[in-house]
């Protein structure tokens, strides 16, 4: 029964998870409160900090699982997309470690490893399902045939979803990361203000537009009261986020309709919204599908996604080899 150590350092967490074939042992991730002074990712900083953490990591997820490096089978990482100076860390820890312990090494996708952590509990999904995967870099909608056939239908042509939840948080005088922040404020909010949805063909999305169309109002709003965003503070959150799933979840629909898919699900960091989580079994409920929606840990990122996806590849003994390079901007 093959034991897979998976490490996930795409951007400002560092995790380290224990496979055993579909069974998820450990899942540990370390996070980086440095970036919230910013307002967003510090690429140096980042890649810093995944240097410090990465031992601890290892050694805090291989003792959760009750599993010594010895056991270990196989070693899944990201290779991308993500920033190139925490993939290196990651790549580079992997690659030394699989050397030194003379075992197999497998690639994994990111976007791809969101998709399949619908892999890490019962009941899983059925091939092929759609997969709406929203995080802070990505927004798409996903065809998936299998688990290494995956057809991205449509994607952002601008911001994705977590962007805007967190530039509209920003705007606000929110901290990053501001998505939680604005979900837990929209729930003593109602949607009173309306914005207007971007207009895209096909199953691709744009919220570059929403955010301009955002900053605007509350500029015009604030000339006429410039207490304006204290006193409406909740029903601005809710508004804003309701507009967001609105546009999610249309799409996804327009999809699910048009290819006639019933087994649909959501993934990504956003997918732990609890508005978007609401709407989209609502949504379900109406048109008689069947929903996947991952536990909260399975959605920001984590290694154990890398390693259900890891998984698959190493039954099918899809390795890669010691000249394997990061790929910041990885194709889907």
């Amino acid at each position: 029964m093959s034991v897979i150590l998976a490490i996930e350092s795409s951007c400002d967490d560092t995790s380290v998870a224990v496979i055993r074939r579909s069974e998820v042992l450990s899942n540990y991730t370390a996070g980086q409160a440095v970036h919230a002074q910013y307002g967003g990712v510090v690429p140096e900083l980042a890649s810093r900090k995944h240097l410090k953490n990465i031992v601890t990591a290892l050694d805090v997820a291989l003792s959760q699982a009750g599993v010594k490096l010895p056991e270990i089978d196989a070693i899944a990482l990201t290779r991308g997309p993500g920033l190139l100076g925490s993939l290196i860390v990651g790549v580079s820890f992997a690659k030394g470690l699989a050397l030194s312990l003379d075992i197999p090494l497998i690639e994994v996708h990111h976007m791809h490893a969101h998709i399949l952590a619908h892999f890490a509990e019962r009941p899983y999904p059925t091939f092929p399902f759609l997969c709406l995967t929203v995080s802070g870099g990505h927004t798409q909608i996903v065809l998936v045939k299998a688990y290494d056939d995956m057809e991205q239908l449509g994607t952002t042509i601008d911001d994705a979803a977590g962007e805007a939840f967190d530039k509209c948080g920003k705007m606000l005088g929110l901290q990053y990361p501001a998505g939680p922040e604005i979900d837990k404020l929209a729930k003593l909010g109602n949607a009173i203000f309306e914005f207007p949805t971007p207009q895209v063909e096909g199953y691709n999305f744009s919220f570059s537009g929403l955010k301009t169309s955002f900053l605007y109002f509350l500029k015009k709003e604030i000339k006429l009261n410039p207490h304006f965003i204290e006193e409406n503070l909740h029903d601005l959150c809710a508004s804003i986020q309701s507009k967001i799933v609105e546009i999610l979840l249309k799409k996804l629909e327009k999809a699910a309709v048009d290819y006639n898919i019933t087994q649909v699900a959501i993934a990504g960091g956003v997918s732990a919204n609890s508005e978007l989580r609401n709407k989209f079994l609502q949504q379900v409920f109406a048109n008689n599908w069947t929903a996947h929606i991952p536990k909260f840990e399975y959605c920001t990122d984590n290694a154990a996604m890398i390693g259900i996806a890891g998984s698959f590849k190493y039954e099918d003994g899809k390795f890669a080899d010691q000249s394997l390079a990061p790929s910041p901007r990885l194709d889907f």
